[in-house]
C-alpha cells in the first residue's frame, strides 16, 4: 500500500495565505451596499461645502 506524500510547509503556507486573502475580500463584500452610499453622501457634502465656501 502506497501512502500519499504529505504537502511541504511551503505548500501549506501558500494555501493558508490564499484562503486568508479570499476570506478578507469575502468579509468586506457584504458591507458594500452600506459603505458606498455613505461614502458618496459624505463626498457630496464635502464638495457642496467647498463650493459654498468658495462662492
Amino acid at each position: 500500500m502506497v501512502h500519499p506524500v504529505p504537502p511541504s510547509n511551503d505548500e501549506v503556507r501558500a494555501q493558508i495565505a490564499q484562503e486568508q486573502a479570499a476570506d478578507t475580500v469575502e468579509s468586506v463584500v457584504p458591507l458594500m451596499p452600506i459603505v458606498l452610499p455613505l461614502a458618496g453622501g459624505v463626498l457630496m457634502f464635502l464638495l457642496a461645502f467647498i463650493a459654498i465656501y468658495m462662492a
